[in-house]
């Protein structure tokens, strides 16, 4: 019942007039005596969802007579005038601006918008962690790698533990902080996994959306309460330690998890432990062939800045040049008489030579050209480089080979392996 003027709750009784109860509002102080109908139809009049609508004085009493006649006497007029009024009261109060931005209206919407979302979690499941806090403990990241392995969405989680045990210490502040609910068991043994057992046989009744189940316990007892979830359709994931191990054993699978807690990562099985190895290695001597491409090319660069150096500080005497006869000399006379290559011809004779004389003592050897470069500097004392420059040649003795008519190169693996051309 409100104050007809200011429609305020607050009033107080004040006497009785033409035998019925007087009230006195102690908001405005206006006086006003009680409704002639029930509580509950006073309610659905005068209570609406936003006060912009009221019943007016006539329409009260009008209703009011209807109330109190016989029932001989209530007619359809009258029951239809009762009928229609109310529902363009009704009408009145939906179509309102002031209601369709009302409170009731907002809770009214976002009721009819959360059923889709129930129908979708209905459709897609969730998963629960029971956890025997008693028997093993869990940090946040091994929660979180178990949250990984399912499909679902790890919604609830539930530890149960005799929680005033002083060995529990702190753990059931940590837990609550994590979103746990907390069950409480009396002292004794095996309470906890009594008390999981108890719970889980019937987890569907208060969860009947869960479609996966992590017990975490290494009671072997618990091993009841995986088959019963099994035989009601559930996914179960039966969680244990050993060591700084944790087992996850799917149930319905036979497939085994592990995760170490030490390392705080998923334990790899022996196959992929195999194949990383493999792949490191691999990459390990990928690596030492590059370092080892990079200093025989260093080495090359600095003999050449060397003998550049030598060249520059020493002069020496001119001498007329001397035409080595290639085919009757040997490669180690040349070396003795430290003879100069005078030109590209006795240059791809001696090239040639070396190649022979390599090919006669293995046969099966393949020639690199950074092999046939340190043959030719042993030989004559010169980097392979330098004597090309001097000769003008080209930039490099490996670009020289490529443009020689008298050899031939072939990548094989990293380097290029020289050949000489068969002459027709």
């Amino acid at each position: 019942m409100k104050c007809p003027r200011c429609e305020s709750t607050s009033y107080r009784k004040n006497g009785r007039r033409n035998n019925k109860q007087n009230y006195l509002c102690k908001n405005c102080g206006k006086q006003f005596l009680e409704p002639g109908f029930s509580r509950s139809l006073e309610t659905d009049l005068f209570a609406n969802s936003n006060g912009h609508t009221k019943v007016s004085t006539a329409e009260t009493m009008e209703l009011s007579l209807v109330k109190n006649l016989p029932e001989e006497k209530i007619t359809e007029k009258s029951l239809g005038f009762f009928s229609l009024t109310l529902a363009e009261q009704l009408l009145q109060t939906i179509l309102s601006p002031g209601w369709l931005e009302s409170a009731a209206f907002r809770q009214f919407i976002e009721k009819i918008q959360q059923k889709p979302e129930i129908k979708y979690q209905l459709k897609t499941g969730i998963s629960l962690l029971l956890l025997d806090a008693e028997n093993l403990k869990l940090d946040i990241n091994s929660e979180l790698f178990l949250a990984s392995i399912c499909k679902y969405p790890l919604q609830f989680k539930m530890a149960f533990a005799n929680w005033k045990n002083p060995s529990i210490g702190k753990q059931d502040i940590e837990l609550y902080n994590r979103g746990y609910q907390l069950v409480h068991v009396p002292e004794g043994k095996d309470s906890a996994d009594a008390k999981m057992i108890a719970f889980g046989a019937c987890i569907l009744r208060s969860y009947p959306t869960v479609k996966e189940i992590l017990v975490c316990s290494s009671d072997g007892i618990l091993i009841h309460l995986c088959n019963e979830l099994q035989n009601q359709g559930l996914i179960v994931y039966w969680v244990r330690r050993q060591g700084q191990t944790l087992h996850i054993e799917n149930r319905n699978t036979g497939k085994l998890t592990h995760y170490s807690l030490t390392m705080a990562t998923e334990v790899p099985s022996l196959e992929k432990v195999v194949e990383q190895i493999q792949d490191l290695i691999k990459n390990e001597q990928d690596s030492i062939n590059t370092r080892l491409h990079s200093l025989a090319t260093i080495t090359s660069l600095f003999q050449e800045r060397s003998n550049i150096n030598n060249k520059s500080n020493h002069k020496q005497p001119e001498r007329e040049e001397i035409i080595p006869n290639i085919d009757n000399l040997s490669v180690q006379s040349l070396q003795e008489d430290s003879a100069e290559i005078p030109n590209e011809k006795t240059l791809d004779k001696l090239l040639l030579k070396i190649i022979q004389n390599i090919q006669t003592k293995s046969p099966q050897t393949k020639l690199s050209v950074s092999k046939l470069g340190s043959e030719l500097q042993k030989i004559t004392g010169e980097s392979p480089n330098s004597i090309i420059k001097k000769l003008k040649l080209g930039s490099n003795f490996t670009k020289y080979l490529e443009s020689s008519s008298t050899f031939t190169l072939k990548m094989n693996g990293k380097e290029y392996e020289v050949m000489p051309l068969l002459s027709e």
